[in-house]
């Protein structure tokens, strides 16, 4: 393979599994966790719907005391940047060239709400950390701090597609010789009840329809949708020259050969297949391939009466209706701010494998035409891949990987 950016890292949270392994055992099987939430500050009266993770076992190398002030969001994406630093043997690393991005914003919602509501009558006593842990840079503070990360770090917001963006930019940072080595972090966006309330009166959360029974309600691409199903979740991917992973020994699970960003000038929830193929048709011609070359898309489908239709159109539009087509949210539910790396660490998987994990739900498809695995996972070899990430705001998001192995 020629010298080019690669990624030598994962790490992933998710309520179908935590850690690569588990992930993908959840991702094969079609498995889901999902319930009405039970979370401090994210219960309401209409019961909102989601799927969410276990209670967070960390490393050693993160203290007590540290943890004890460090947001669910914090502690993910700890856990999250824990596996992908290990997994691509960074410790050896300079860490005056590794990078780090961060995308999401306003992420720890649920956890500043359960502080102003606690302190609302005594704000004198007030944690001096609600300082810091209201800002994006909290989680670029702590994840470099505990790693020790000495480069550029940020965050990047996108909405739905921050997660992919941040990959984006990764592969910029790397690219551009500003860092050797940058990881980027999908940031769990820890949603409050008021969040919860707000994506449902705007029709973007379900589920009316399955409402007693939360296990059909997350159904992308599928005619019985009502709605996205929100889901905890956080990934950490780590983005370099492949001469530079090699030097440490860690292996390549693709490269990143291409992506592409296009915005629809609309600051409304209305998505756009102009501008959804234009990204891909940026993705596709940066990595210099054929809309025939690509073996399998990951979308970004939610399960939105809007969305779903105009994300088939724009991949009919830009010629890449043969490709295997698979949706990660019936999984895992829609991470939001993480969604777009948490989805670049499932095609890793896949890849790896050389197998697709399921679509759950997906009964009746919206288009029957398309190449979709639906019930089970199939055995697929994949070359090349497409992902795709889509935010509120008109941000749209698309980035190819190719094979390390051929």
């Amino acid at each position: 393979m020629p010298e080019d950016l690669v990624i030598t890292g994962c790490g992933v949270v998710t309520a179908a599994g935590t850690g690569k392994k588990e992930f993908a055992q959840g991702l094969f099987s079609g498995g889901g966790r999902f319930a009405v939430m039970e979370r401090p500050g994210r219960g309401g009266e209409r019961g909102f719907l989601g799927a969410e993770i276990a209670e967070l076992t960390l490393p050693g190398r993160f203290s007590g005391r540290l943890l004890r002030t460090v947001s669910l969001s914090g502690r993910a994406a700890l856990l999250a940047l824990h596996e992908a630093w290990e997994d691509a043997r960074l410790d050896t690393a300079d860490p005056e060239r590794v990078g780090l991005v961060i995308g999401g914003s306003n992420v720890q919602q649920r956890e500043l709400m359960l502080k102003q509501d606690a302190y609302r009558d005594r704000p004198a006593y007030l944690p001096p950390t609600y300082a810091f842990s209201f800002l994006d840079s909290d989680l670029c503070g702590l994840c470099s701090e505990q790693f020790g990360i000495r480069g550029a770090a940020h965050t990047v917001g996108g909405a739905s597609a921050s997660g992919q963006l941040a990959v984006i930019q990764a592969a910029q940072a790397v690219r551009s010789g500003a860092v050797d080595v940058c990881v980027a972090i999908g940031a769990l966006a820890d949603l409050s009840s008021w969040e919860c309330q707000a994506l449902r009166s705007i029709g973007a959360m379900g589920s009316d329809r399955f409402a007693d029974e939360p296990d059909l309600a997350c159904r992308p691409f599928d005619s019985l949708s009502d709605g996205f199903i929100y889901g905890e979740a956080c990934g950490a991917v780590v983005v370099e020259r492949a001469s530079t992973g090699g030097g440490r020994g860690a292996r390549p699970y693709a490269a990143v050969t291409g992506w592409g960003v296009a915005v629809d000038a609309n600051r409304n929830p209305d998505p756009s297949v102009d501008g959804e193929s234009r990204a891909i048709g940026q993705a596709l011609a940066h990595a210099g391939r054929a809309p025939g070359d690509i073996d399998y898309v990951n979308p970004h489908g939610t399960g939105s009466g809007v969305g779903d239709p105009v994300e088939l159109a724009a991949l009919r539009a830009c010629g890449l209706d043969g490709a295997y087509l698979n949706a990660t949210k019936s999984i895992t539910g829609h991470g939001l701010s993480a969604a777009g790396t948490v989805e670049v660490v499932a095609t890793l998987l896949q890849m790896e494998a050389a197998v697709l994990h399921p679509t759950r739900n997906l009964e009746t498809p919206i288009d029957p035409t398309l190449n979709w695995v639906r019930g089970q996972a199939e055995s697929r070899r994949i070359t090349h891949a497409l992902t795709l990430s889509m935010g509120f705001g008109g941000v749209n998001t698309a980035l190819c990987l190719q094979n390390a192995n051929g």
